[in-house]
This record gives structure tokens, sequence and C-alpha cells, in this order.
């Protein structure tokens, strides 16, 4: 575990006291509002958890890409299981919206 300004690397995960980038409009799918709804999941929580380094279920090679799209400017993919399947959220590159969706719609 490294402690630098405010955040901590653990296991391939940054988890930052402060937003690491804008959001944007945030916006949902149909398919992953259904599902929020089904689970009764508040998404502001994962929102917070993708803005602030800890991406979900993203494989080490997709967090390696998140740490360098928030520093040079590309879209950020985070994963979490709502119930037992996935919803992916995603900042776009030019930071003007995230979306909550699932695998299927994208």
């Amino acid at each position: 575990m490294t402690t630098e300004k405010n955040s901590i690397v653990q296991d391939s995960v940054i988890c930052s006291d402060f937003p690491l980038f804008n959001l944007g409009s945030v916006v949902a799918t149909h398919g992953a509002i259904d599902l929020l709804k089904q689970h009764k999941v508040d998404a502001e929580p994962m929102l917070w958890r993708h803005q602030h380094g800890d991406f979900g279920t993203v494989c080490l090679e997709d967090v390696q890409a998140n740490l360098e799209a928030i520093k040079y400017g590309s879209r950020v993919l985070s994963a979490y299981l709502v119930g037992d399947q996935q919803m992916w959220i995603i900042t776009e590159a030019d930071r003007s919206s995230t979306t909550f969706l699932l695998p299927s719609e994208y």
C-alpha cells in the first residue's frame, strides 16, 4: 500500500479523497435504470467510487487504462455488480457525460 497526496493505491485500485475527473452530465440507459430499481440500489455510491478511482470489478489492464485515461483524457470505465449482473459506468473522454449502462447495451 502506498500513500501519495490523499490517495491510496491498494490492490491496483486508487481510492482518492477527492474526485479524479469531472463526470459531466450523468445519464443512464433504460436497462441500467431497471436493474437499479429491481435491486433497490442507489447509484450514487457507485458513481462516487467511479469518480474517486475505485473502478470495481475491472481487470488490471482496465485499471491501468483508466489511470492513463485520467492523466491523458480518454474514457474511464468502471464495472460493479448489481445483484448478479454487471453494471458499467463510462465517462467520455471529453468529460461531457457519464453513463450507467449494461454491457449488453454498449
